[in-house]
């Protein structure tokens, strides 16, 4: 059996919109805790020869800011500040009940020393390696939507197309080669059909399928979450609608059966399947497992709960150092005991080795779903791996020097087993995402409907202006950032926050900022306005949104194709 890890990287953008505790910070904290001890643990294993062949995504958006001069600036002044707030809290703790952490602050003022120096060694460009790791075939990037919005609730058939196809194509320009597989923003999918989320959206009465917009961007495979599987439909009952040499499968990989369950055949989340509505070519969908992947990601019952483990909640003010662990479940924060790095370590190596046992277990014979061309497909977010769980990077390391000694599980990329093994039964997934409820509802309820109302009718608003404006030279300047607000605007983090409840204000404010700009944006593009002014101002706010710079050509390829 194949085992394919997905990890999913992506933060809106903060850059140029202040930096705590949702500004640059979020970025930079995103970088040390996660990006950072990531490309160190995928270097190290290269190094020495071990096969880690993880799938991994950079969102558009959080590639752009990568490899932002303004970031690597503010990853610097954040080290800085870091580094002198271990040594400030090592005088503060000297001859207190605490004294017996000081150890941590050096700790901490080594990790960060240490993770500095790789950050300068690719000269402040964290695509740049990643690149590297993927050119030499040690690992696949995918693709994703420009700014991970959440496309079965945007408006316009152009909006999505214009997501996937910029994403595609910023995706070529900074990792140097075409992604294969695309990253749907929060794994959320539509089938083909009818579309009216609410009684005031726009009506219509059939808009094409998510696989259609992904494979008319040119991408081969996506991740989908295994509920929305399970209650897929099987397609294809006609021979000749297999491809060429397939034979007829169910959706386990065994010969095409009936459950007893009124004909209702059940899905398996170890086999790959082709989801088509209308795309051609099909693209392919990769099943979330739930078992594996609860056992990583759940702090209640799975690994990261553990006692040894860095404790992410209690943190020491002032200069954010983390220097207890968890101890135990239901421990107030009061009560929680000093950290110890080499234990952590040591109980990560043995998380990693029952995985490698979890796996191996899935991939017996008997297993339904496991036979011939079966995988295990673990998708989670990159940020759960060091920022969330601290021990996380070490945990991947272990797992892929274990999965060497195994002889049932084989650690792969998600292209090379598609390439290996086509998916032969074709299967309509079930509207849904991998958010709360398994549904839309994080981002479409009664606290983000308001969001929806404005964003529908800028979309109208854009796209009816868009066509005159590129024909006018003047006008093209001023085009292209409306088309960057609007894209801004759409990110599904807005939506996402505020039903969290957390820093609402937040992505409230930074909602209508893009609106808002958007708004004066196309005024000026309506006739009436000085265009030296609306230059000046389309400029103005370029340098604070300094994303996609060749934004236009995909622009204009959607307007002339529609």
């Amino acid at each position: 059996m194949d085992f394919v890890l997905g990890l999913h990287s992506h933060l809106p953008y903060v850059l140029n919109h202040g930096r705590w505790p949702h500004g640059s910070d979020w970025l930079c904290e995103a970088a040390i805790d996660t990006y950072l001890p990531l490309l160190e643990t995928l270097s190290e294993l290269a190094s020495e020869g071990t096969p880690a062949p993880v799938t991994i995504g950079f969102t558009p958006i959080l590639a752009n800011q990568l490899v932002s001069p303004t970031f690597a600036a503010e990853l610097e002044a954040y080290f800085h500040q870091r580094i002198i707030a271990c040594g400030e809290a090592a005088d503060a703790i000297a001859g207190t009940n605490d004294e017996h952490l000081i150890p941590l602050t050096r700790y901490w003022r080594d990790r960060l020393e240490r993770l500095r120096a790789l950050f300068r060694s690719v000269d402040g460009n964290l695509v740049v390696p990643f690149r590297a790791l993927e050119e030499a075939g040690h690992l696949e990037i995918m693709g994703g939507a420009a700014t991970h919005g959440f496309s079965p609730l945007l408006g316009r058939d152009e909006s999505i197309r214009f997501q996937f196809l910029l994403g595609r194509a910023e995706h070529e320009r900074l990792f140097g080669r075409a992604p294969a597989g695309c990253w749907l923003p929060e794994c959320a999918y539509r089938p083909r059909g009818a579309w009216k989320p609410l009684p005031e959206a726009p009506w219509s009465d059939e808009r094409p399928g998510t696989d259609e917009f992904v494979a008319a961007a040119g991408f081969r495979y996506f991740f989908a979450d295994a509920h929305m599987a399970a209650a897929g439909t099987p397609l294809s009952p006609y021979e000749d609608d297999l491809p060429m040499g397939a034979e007829r499968f169910d959706l386990h990989g065994h010969p095409q059966r009936r459950t007893p369950y009124a004909g209702i055949i059940t899905n398996s989340p170890y086999q790959t399947y082709r989801v088509s509505s209308r795309a051609a070519p099909a693209v392919a969908a990769l099943v979330r497992d739930p078992v594996a992947s609860a056992q990583v990601w759940s702090r209640h019952s799975g690994y990261p709960g553990d006692g040894t483990y860095l404790e992410f909640h209690k943190i020491r003010w002032p200069g954010g150092l983390k220097l207890w662990r968890v101890t135990g479940n239901g421990i107030d924060l009061g009560d929680k005991q000093s950290y110890d790095p080499a234990a952590a370590q040591d109980r990560a190596a043995d998380h990693a080795r029952h995985f490698t046992h979890l796996l191996s277990s899935i991939a017996t014979p008997d297993r339904e779903g496991a036979g011939n061309g079966a995988v295990v497909t673990s998708p989670f977010d990159t940020e759960l791996f060091g920022h969330w769980w601290f021990e996380g990077p070490d945990f991947l390391r272990e797992v892929y020097r274990s999965l060497i000694y195994s002889k049932d599980v084989r650690p792969t990329s998600a292209s090379r087993h598609l390439r290996e093994h086509p998916p032969a039964t074709a299967l309509q997934l079930a509207m849904g995402s991998w958010g709360a409820n398994g549904d839309y509802s994080m981002w479409l309820n009664d606290e983000t409907l308001w969001t929806w109302r404005r964003l529908w009718p800028l979309e109208d608003a854009f796209w009816n202006a868009a066509r005159a404006a590129l024909k006018r030279e003047g006008s093209r300047p001023i085009l292209a950032q409306a088309a960057r607000e609007l894209l801004l605007a759409q990110a599904s983090d807005w939506q996402f926050i505020i039903s969290t409840g957390e820093v609402a204000d937040y992505a409230t404010r930074r909602f209508n900022l893009h609106c808002d700009d958007l708004e004066r944006l196309l005024a000026t593009l309506a006739g009436g306005s000085d265009l030296e002014s609306a230059n000046a101002l389309a400029e103005e706010l370029r340098r604070r949104d300094d994303v996609f710079p060749d934004i236009l050509p995909t622009l204009e390829r959607i307007i002339n194709d529609h």
